[in-house]
């Protein structure tokens, strides 16, 4: 006869087999739910180049572009009743002829704006105040699914980062492109990211990336400040 510990064992290994199977199946009903994401417009609205301390204590300064944009993005595709959150960012992109050997296709990434957009299911674990958690939730009041929250419109958007590069010079960069990303992260299943090419249901990020530009020169400190 088997023993106490063993029967435990056969029960707690069959429901571990059970929740795995179920979890299995969850993850693959993502793959039936079409993905078409795109993005209407990615566009620089103001680029600066400052000069300015990597931190306090430094006398050295480096240079930082600061990139305003505009962006109209339609994600609602990405919101399933398995989606706990989409994380979305843009970044800027260059070749990087001096980061790399000779020959090489070096290419140099860097964030400037960042956000995470929750499920209604998940608005709880967001970093929320009162105010806007109270105005998630009666927006999204009796509604498991919120595509609209996928729907991104933004004018002269402030970066949230500024950028540079590790040898302190970016002015007069040319062949910067804007790049805009997606991570959707599920309930239960693998984390996926935005796609170049088609995947059965799921569509390649159309309109994702911005007309190619050059960073200015260093903007002349005229002694005065402005407000925009």
């Amino acid at each position: 006869m088997y023993s106490s510990i063993v029967r435990i064992q056969n029960t707690f290994g069959f429901f571990t087999t059970v929740a795995f199977v179920i979890a299995a199946l969850i993850a693959a009903t993502d793959l039936l739910a079409p993905r078409t994401p795109s993005a209407g417009l990615l566009k620089t609205t103001n680029v600066q180049v400052i000069k300015g301390r990597p931190h306090y204590y430094s006398s050295r300064k480096e240079e930082y572009a600061v990139i305003k944009f505009s962006l109209d993005a339609d994600l609602s595709s990405l919101f399933t009743w398995n989606t706990k959150q989409v994380f979305v960012y843009v970044t800027a992109e260059w070749d990087d002829a001096a980061g790399g050997s000779e020959g090489s296709n070096a290419t140099s990434q860097a964030v400037i704006w960042d956000t995470i957009i929750t499920a209604p299911s998940s608005d709880h674990l967001g970093n929320y105040g009162p105010a806007k958690l109270k105005k998630l939730r009666k927006s999204a009041e009796g509604k498991p699914i919120d595509p609209s929250r996928g729907k991104l419109s933004l004018k002269n958007q402030r970066p949230k980062y500024q950028i540079t590069h590790p040898s302190g010079k970016i002015a007069d960069t040319p062949d910067v492109q804007l790049r805009l990303h997606y991570n959707v992260q599920p309930w239960v299943g693998a984390l996926t990211w935005n796609q170049n090419r088609d995947i059965g249901l799921w569509k390649a990020f159309a309109g994702a990336v911005s007309e190619v530009f050059r960073l200015p020169l260093v903007k002349k400190d005229s002694g005065t400040s402005s407000k925009n």
